[in-house]
């Protein structure tokens, strides 16, 4: 039947096909090529005529040759059709073309696989943006890393490289980062301050990063000077308070949630006098599986309010006995939508479930629950705890 298409344009059909963008084949069922267009045969360097009866295979680099012949033709006498697969030709001077191969089977009357269609696009452009998108990938993943091992370091030179209880006292601490790609404002302390006391605090400073790092540095530094230089609970706050005050003010404001305490030997074990500025209130967790929150309720945020209150509470350490201090990074993770952890007293009941106990013991378990948490932790965590062994 004669098609008035090609009676309008009797020449566009060999024009389109022979000068078409990609390349056109018709090959025998032997993959042998009985048809091929002039966009096909300059790519690969031949007259259209002398690729007759050349293998479609053959004008392939060797990587792709045997992919072709193993899997891909196999694949389209199989099913009928292959899309967009990605093979390099060998051009005549040896030159490497990049391409996509789409095909297809012709068949007979009976179904009988006759020829195959094949489409072949030029991809050097595509492979050129994909190599320069992988490139740009590793230079991001090497920026990430060089970011991230700067702010590993930078945390690390924010908590103490180790605890210096006094003896008869046991300390353990863990400090969890919610994200490798920042500095938390998290901070822990533990140290003498003279022969017969010892200071301890642990705190958390707002906001993240370089900024927050920067005012968690002062404040270690502060409470380790205010304390020597006075160590009343209250009054190394109220030194801290004046200094972020001074320091950060104005449209940068920085303050920190803290409890501060001394640590006193007695001949039973330990007094510790804490002072709260606005924080989370420690957990006591006594020889007889007793537990309970040491309350410091009425201390306000350091660095952010005039003439803010702190107030202080002491507690007793016997054998046996554990003491435990965190920041809200634990107690404000995530375990649903819109649930949080502690919304219920769960972490009382997490400590009565884990006393009597230990320092060691205590940060492991903390630090066990921490990682069940996964991506319900938003935020960074510090935990520190002391314990009197029992048989002291």
């Amino acid at each position: 039947m004669n098609d008035p298409r090609r009676q309008q344009f009797p020449d566009a059909v060999d024009d389109y096909f022979d000068n078409a963008p990609c390349g056109l084949l018709l090959t025998g069922t032997d993959d042998r090529i009985t048809l091929a267009n002039r966009t096909f045969a300059g790519w690969v360097g031949h007259p259209p005529q002398e690729l007759a009866g050349r293998r479609f295979p053959d004008l392939l680099a060797a990587g792709s040759r045997i992919h072709y012949e193993t899997h891909f033709a196999p694949l389209l006498q199989m099913t009928g059709s292959l899309t967009g697969i990605t093979l390099d030709l060998i051009g005549e001077d040896g030159s490497r073309i990049p391409v996509f191969v789409t095909a297809n089977v012709r068949t007979d009357a009976g179904g009988a696989p006759v020829a195959l269609r094949i489409t072949v696009q030029d991809a050097t452009e595509r492979r050129s943006y994909e190599r320069q998108l992988l490139e740009a990938r590793r230079v991001a993943d090497r920026e990430r890393e060089r970011v991230q091992l700067l702010a590993a370091t930078l945390q690390r030179s924010l908590v103490p490289p180790s605890l210096t209880p006094p003896d008869g006292l046991v300390a353990a601490a863990h400090y969890h980062t919610a994200s490798p790609d920042d500095v938390g404002g998290d901070f822990y302390d533990l140290f003498p301050l003279t022969r017969h006391k010892w200071g301890i605090f642990l705190g958390d400073v707002s906001g993240k990063g370089a900024g927050a790092a920067a005012v968690t540095s002062l404040t270690r530094y502060t409470l380790r000077a205010a304390a020597a230089y006075d160590d009343d609970p209250v009054t190394v706050l109220h030194n801290l308070d004046a200094v972020l005050s001074h320091e950060f003010h104005g449209d940068d404001p920085h303050f920190c949630t803290v409890l501060f305490g001394v640590i006193t030997p007695t001949v039973d074990g330990f007094d510790v006098e804490l002072a709260s500025g606005g924080h989370p209130p420690a957990l006591l967790m006594s020889a007889s599986g007793q537990t309970r929150y040491v309350h410091t309720t009425g201390g306000q945020a350091v660095g952010i309010l005039k003439n803010p209150r702190f107030v202080a509470r002491s507690v007793h350490l016997g054998p046996g006995d554990t003491l435990a201090l965190y920041t809200d990074g634990l107690t404000e993770a995530r375990t649903g939508p819109n649930r949080r952890f502690d919304d219920h007293d769960d972490f009382l009941g997490f400590a009565r479930r884990e006393s009597p106990t230990d320092a060691a013991t205590f940060v492991a378990a903390v630090q066990r629950l921490l990682d069940g948490f996964g991506a319900g932790l938003e935020d960074d965590t510090a935990v520190i705890a002391v314990s009197v062994p029992p048989h002291s």
